[in-house]
């Protein structure tokens, strides 16, 4: 019945910052300046690890992957959320939707698997450093990153999969910046429970599992670190440790907050605010996390400012 009466929408308008309309130039000016320095500061990260034989390990392998996901965690969004500032219709068609949540549940869901083999890399290396070579050897590594990349494509694959099962045919806003799967179930006149079970089900395993693996690795870490007799030892093992640390915890807490907390697809109004923050934000952060605290980096890069 509901088709009969109403057409079904197959364009959006990404309702976005429109609230504000007198700080559009200056949102326009901060979103851009985030995605500009986001873009080279995770480019650059990769371009630094690409080119630097010495950081050819596991660990830099999937801080490079992990730099990767973030741009184009940030490409998928920013040139859309840009543009929308100054445009008079902001639409975007239903195919578009799909591709940019496409794209972002692929860079997070590698992202969460990702900081767990980061988090794993660190337990071998602190726990067990003279099998370390043995047990994260790059052919491993490069099996564990093609894993990664095909478990997102997966779990993208299978939301992509369940929103053709939705029908939109009463409001056509979207009460966001971008395409999220919790503002079209809102819109949805198909009731989205299977797509809520799932999202559930889905992301809450990968963020269980990996958030496993984190913690389990750090107690390891921590009870291993707490045996050691040397402070100077103990004091680079927890600075090794701290960049990632910090980064798991904004990266999961926002995730969780936004996807797995109860009646997140009914509580509209914290959804733009938390987006910000682990997608956009979150891709800006990292590379100044890892790079300012991280020796070898930062000796790369006085490397390479001595040749120029």
């Amino acid at each position: 019945m509901m088709e009969n009466n109403h057409s079904l929408t197959t364009e959006f308008i990404l309702v976005g910052f429109t609230d504000h309309p007198e700080l559009r130039t200056l949102l326009f000016l901060v979103f851009l300046t985030i995605y500009l320095i986001t873009m080279v500061g995770n480019l650059g990260l990769v371009a630094l690890i690409f080119m630097e034989h010495r950081l050819h390990t596991p660990m830099y392998i999937f801080l490079g992957n992990l730099a990767l996901m973030d741009s184009r965690c940030s490409c998928a969004i920013t040139p859309k959320m840009l543009q929308n500032f100054f445009s008079k219709d902001r639409m975007i068609s239903l195919y578009e939707c799909m591709a940019q949540f496409y794209l972002l549940c692929l860079a997070e869901t590698a992202d969460c698997f990702l900081l767990a083999s980061m988090a794993y890399d660190r337990f071998v290396a602190i726990c067990n450093p003279l099998q370390y070579h043995t047990m994260m050897s790059k052919k491993l590594c490069i099996q564990m990153t093609t894993g990664i990349y095909i478990a997102g494509n997966l779990h993208s694959i299978i939301h992509i999969g369940l929103l053709f099962r939705l029908r939109f045919c009463g409001s056509h806003q979207i009460n966001h910046f971008f395409c999220d799967v919790l503002p079209l179930y809102r819109l949805s006149c198909v009731n989205p429970y299977i797509n809520e079970l799932m999202i559930c089900i889905l992301a809450g395993s990968v963020q269980t599992f990996t958030i496993t693996i984190v913690i389990v690795s750090y107690l390891f870490i921590l009870f291993t670190i707490f045996k050691m007799k040397s402070k100077e030892g103990k004091g680079k093992a927890l600075s090794t440790c701290a960049s990632h640390f910090l980064s798991v915890s904004i990266f999961y807490g926002s995730l969780v907050f936004m996807y797995i907390r109860p009646n997140s697809v009914n509580e509209e109004d914290k959804d733009i605010p938390v987006a910000i923050f682990y997608t956009l934000v979150i891709p800006l952060l990292n590379p100044f996390i890892y790079s300012l605290r991280n020796k070898e980096v930062i000796n790369v890069m006085k490397k390479i400012r001595k040749i120029t």
